[in-house]
């Protein structure tokens, strides 16, 4: 540890922090792509040399070159038997690099670092007490928590490290919108549970540039009793001539510095883009100046008061689920069209409502072949025919802003009920070199789309409307371990799903198997059951589609037929595993093989004529 307190500076006066470390070496000519925390250990002096100039620019709080220096982040470089090391080293190069004057703190950023928020609480739990430990056994001068776009990891952070030391720990958010962290805390909310958790000073840093992070200190009430820590971006990243680039001046950070200075702001350093000018710029605005003391809004609750109610559309159908949970329900898949040509699809799509089916259900480019839009198709069939429409969503084709945008437009149309799944990869459909975007898996995804249920975006930001999405998770019972496959269920099941629709299924014995093991279950299932079309067929779901096995003597009744009388074949065979599955399942999911509509068109009537009012005794009540 340096000579000074950091406890004691910050009671008696400012204290600049540095810059960048990233962006600034990748200015420097330090290719992307390479663990920077390593170069502690490979090229000490390069990392040495940005921790000079920051110093000799007149930073004085100077934060290790650990940001990413955790065991998940550096087991992606084959590094991760090195934590203890790269973070011992980086904190002797810092100390090496500047006076004694100066105080270095260990920087841990965060592990979730962006992505979904959902995490393994107790394996974050070990890699916060190993990287903190080796910080703290180094000799810092105290703990940065930064760039945290979620109060509940940031607050597990925190919950591990404390009992570790009794030095000083900053806290730093980052934030996607001014008002609110990713996971839907106020910022009020979110400082007052830093406050009780034990850390010294909390702050903002990265993604904003200085206005920005102004206008959330200038709404924000801050316990009077912790510090202040600001460090802005140089402003929003552009492309500037083919080139990403971040645009603000030194002069603009020396003039914000003055503005956090007034809001009451202790440390003062930079972030993504910044350099040791920008850092020049904001010690000369802050030299001999006193700290001023936070004035928290007083508005607050008037503020609170204006604010615009959360509206709840109001439905004028039952949904699927509630449906299901009193009678038969039959949801019918066709797949749209692969060409412009839609009126065949829209025929059989009205044949299926009059048969009596409660929803068409449209996959979203289904064995990653190109399909017309089902959300448009969705569209079309509810308000042009008055069908209600339940359409697929893939993680395979959009990334988190495309599938955000995607499901705000379902909730636009009034297409609210979803069937979540992974999608199968693009190399095995008609463009395979596509790219497979899975930004989340379908647990994520049903979570996700559960939050906007709340209100709440997939960003953290509070909407004005809630979403009201019913929402389906796929099942897949042909699997060599079936209990395998159902404790993968139930991890949907927790995740937020309403309903489930399995694989087509061929078997009387299947059928009871998957009643028997989906019986715990509190939500409705939706037996998968799709005819037959011909030999050829059976054949190749019975040799090629993993997972599905076709009875042997199913086969033999399939032998050589083909064309109508295969496709009668199949109806009759399905009619029997339809008979099979409604004394054990009240939700019956048709798929229609190849738009053959008129095949599913009989089903969908045999079940309803079957048990139109009366439940087969020992059907399912969960459906």
């Amino acid at each position: 540890m340096s000579g000074r307190d950091l406890r004691q500076c910050l009671q008696n006066g400012l204290l600049v922090g540095d810059g960048a470390m990233a962006t600034y070496l990748y200015q420097q000519g330090i290719p992307v792509g390479i663990c920077y925390e390593e170069l502690s250990l490979t090229q000490p002096d390069v990392i040495r040399s940005v921790h000079r100039a920051y110093y000799e620019a007149g930073a004085r709080l100077i934060e290790t070159n650990t940001y990413g220096a955790n065991r998940e982040r550096l087991e992606r470089y084959g590094l991760a038997g090195k934590v203890t090391r790269i973070n011992r080293e980086a904190v002797a190069v810092a100390r090496s690099a500047v006076g004694d004057d100066a105080l270095v703190v260990g920087s841990i950023g965060s592990i979730l670092a962006g992505r979904v928020p959902h995490f393994d609480t107790e394996a974050y739990r070990d890699m916060y007490e190993e990287q903190a430990t080796a910080l703290l056994h180094a000799g810092v001068d105290g703990i940065v928590l930064e760039t945290f776009l979620d109060l509940e990891e940031l607050l597990l952070a925190v919950e591990v490290i404390r009992p570790l030391t009794d030095r000083p720990i900053i806290a730093q958010l980052a934030l996607l919108e001014v008002a609110r962290t990713r996971d839907a805390y106020t910022l009020d909310e979110a400082f007052s549970h830093l406050a009780k958790s034990g850390v010294d000073g909390v702050g903002f840093n990265c993604r904003l540039g200085p206005t920005e992070l102004l206008r959330a200190l200038e709404q924000t009430v801050i316990p009077s009793d912790l510090w202040i820590s600001v460090f802005p971006n140089a402003g929003r990243l552009g492309l500037v001539d083919g080139n990403y680039e971040y645009q603000t001046s030194p002069a603009y950070f020396g003039e914000s510095a003055l503005r956090l200075r007034e809001q009451g702001v202790r440390i003062i350093g930079g972030c993504c883009g910044t350099t040791p000018a920008h850092i020049r710029a904001m010690a000369e605005s802050l030299r001999d100046l006193p700290p001023l003391p936070r004035v928290n809004p007083k508005n607050k609750a008037e503020a609170s008061a204006r604010r615009v109610p959360i509206h709840l559309r109001q439905r004028t159908k039952p949904t699927i689920v509630e449906r299901v949970k009193r009678e038969y329900t039959v949801i019918v898949e066709l797949d749209p069209p692969k060409d412009l040509e839609t009126s065949s699809f829209l025929e059989g799509a009205a044949r299926l409502h009059t048969a009596g089916a409660a929803a068409i259900t449209m996959a979203d480019n289904s064995l990653a072949t190109t399909r017309m839009s089902n959300m448009a198709l969705g569209a079309i069939v509810k308000s042009q025919l008055g069908i209600d429409p339940l359409v697929h969503i893939t993680c395979r084709d959009r990334n988190l802003i495309g599938q955000q945008s995607h499901v705000m437009g379902l909730h636009a149309l009034g297409i609210d009920q979803v069937l979540v799944i992974t999608g199968d990869p693009t190399r095995i459909g008609d463009l395979p070199g596509a790219s497979s975007i899975y930004d989340v898996t379908s647990f994520e995804l049903i979570r996700m789309l559960k939050q906007l249920n709340e209100g709440i975006s997939f960003s953290g930001k509070p909407l004005k409307q809630r979403a009201q999405f019913v929402v389906g998770a796929a099942f897949n019972p042909h699997v060599r371990h079936l209990d395998a496959a159902v404790r993968r269920l139930e991890k949907k099941v927790e995740a937020g799903a309403d309903f489930i629709m399995t694989q087509p299924v061929y078997d009387a014995d299947g059928i009871r198997q998957i009643a028997e093991a989906t019986a715990h279950l509190d939500i409705p299932v939706f037996i998968g059951i799709m005819p037959l079309t011909g030999y050829r067929n059976a054949l190749f779901l019975h040799n090629e589609v993993p997972g599905i096995k076709i009875p042997a003597d199913v086969l033999e009744r399939m032998k050589d037929l083909k064309g109508e009388e295969g496709r009668k074949m199949g109806v009759t065979i399905a009619k029997e595993l339809l008979d099979v599955a409604m004394a054990h399942f009240r939700g019956i999911y048709l798929i229609t093989p190849f738009a053959y509509w008129q095949m599913t068109e009989e089903l969908t009537r045999y079940v309803l004529q079957a048990k139109p009012n009366a439940l087969v005794q020992g059907a399912s009540g969960r459906g």
